[in-house]
Parts: structure tokens; sequence; C-alpha cells
């Protein structure tokens, strides 16, 4: 069987997510169940593909839609983390403010999808305030 798995340096993930390492580091620590990076010699990090599409959707969340640590630890806690994060918002639309309008069209979405999604803009809404 041959693996051909890919892994990232801490230097082409910090670039590629325009983060610095150390930032990177703290998530490691931070959800240490999502992000566990494969060492090398000399304690060199390395992530997996998967890894670095988690470490998107982290920062997704946490930066574009003003998650907490908290919360995205919350949704990692109860296996909420999304593929990424316009599939999870893509269920909602806003019609005036701080009025939400599930749409009926998707009959994927479920009572936990829409906490999820409350949960996201009461989050917005916070750092917005």
């Amino acid at each position: 069987m041959e693996n051909n798995e890919y892994f990232a340096s801490i230097n082409e993930v910090s670039k590629r997510l325009n983060v610095p390492a150390h930032t990177l580091r703290y998530w490691e620590k931070q959800f240490p169940v999502a992000i566990r990076p494969t060492t090398g010699a000399g304690g060199r990090r390395y992530y997996r593909t998967e890894t670095v599409h988690k470490l998107i959707v982290i920062k997704d969340l946490l930066y574009t839609h003003g998650m907490t640590i908290a919360g995205v630890k919350k949704l990692l806690r109860d296996g909420n983390l999304p593929e990424n994060t316009d599939e999870l918002l893509s269920s909602v639309s806003t019609t005036a403010p701080g009025a939400v309008t599930i749409k009926t069209d998707n009959p994927s979405v479920d009572s936990h999808d829409i906490d999820t999604v409350i949960h996201l803009l009461e989050s917005a809404r916070s750092i917005l305030e």
C-alpha cells in the first residue's frame, strides 16, 4: 500500500493561512482533539491535509464570523465543526436586524444546525456592539 499523504510544515501552513506560527501553536493547545500535528526531527511540526482544512475552518470561524475560542471548542466537543463555514451559514438569511429566517429549501437542516447558527450570529452581534 502506497502512502501519498502530504504533510505541510508549520511555516507553510502559517503562510497559507496568513497567521503567525505562534498562533497555530496556540490553537494546538486550545483545540488538541482537532489539531494534532506530527512531529519530525528536532520537534518540527508537520500538518496533514485534513488538519490544514480544520485550521482553515477554525480561522474563518474566529476571524471572519467572530466566534470565540469557547464557541469553536463547543462545536468541536459536540462534533459539529463544519467542513466549511459556508455550509453552516448557508442555511440562514437575515431579513431585519435581529431577525433570522430559516430557508426551507434545505431539508437537511435540523434544530441543532439552527441552534449553531443562532450561536454564531449572537457571537457576531456581541462583537459588533
